[in-house]
């Protein structure tokens, strides 16, 4: 079974990220989950968007690269849309990384080294027409990665919703996140 390290999104650790850890725990995997937050949960993105502004993208970030000191190497990371930050650097730079998964985000590789680690499979999720992951670039980068390795995989669910798999949240959209849950789920079983 695989050791995650599971980081929220920009609305904080709400239920449905929660939840979601739940399903990963229930099918054996084990799921520290993080609050970057510090406890602040918000009712929409763009509050949360700004708590993170006013706090520091950067503070948000080393929040999420902390979380895995006290943890072994041995780690999958994932991250819901702002963490994803912390979740694919870790993947790229932390010794030891067993994959990654990033939901509803992707940032350029180059962000964090020249390319991504060979041995370190990664599956990105984001909707077709979602204005964040579609429309400011992320699925781009998300196709670059894709085509600069073999152990990565990219899978677009057709809609516009940017949270699309947090059940708490009325952007859920229960047959595209019973879909990626599915494959979350393949993908764990195969770490080793």
């Amino acid at each position: 079974m695989a050791e995650v390290l599971l980081f929220h999104h920009a609305q904080g650790l709400t239920a449905g990220v929660v939840d979601f850890a739940a399903e990963l725990r229930r099918a054996g995997h084990t799921v520290h989950v993080p609050d970057l937050y510090e406890g602040h949960i918000f009712q929409n993105l763009e509050d949360g968007v700004g708590f993170a502004s006013k706090t520091g993208f950067d503070t948000i970030r080393q929040r999420g690269l902390a979380a895995a000191d006290d943890l072994g190497e041995s780690l999958v990371y994932a991250g819901f849309s702002l963490g994803v930050m912390p979740a694919q650097q870790l993947a790229q730079t932390r010794p030891g990384a067993k994959g990654a998964l990033l939901f509803h985000s992707c940032v350029p590789v180059s962000e964090f080294g020249a390319a991504w680690p060979a041995g370190v499979p990664v599956q990105i999720h984001g909707m077709d027409a979602d204005p964040y992951f579609a429309g400011e670039g992320d699925i781009d980068a998300a196709r670059e990665l894709v085509a600069s390795t073999d152990q990565a995989q990219l899978f677009v669910y057709p809609g516009r919703e940017h949270l699309f798999a947090d059940s708490s949240l009325p952007s859920y959209d229960q047959a595209s996140a019973d879909l990626l849950i599915g494959r979350v789920l393949e993908f764990l079983d195969g770490i080793r």
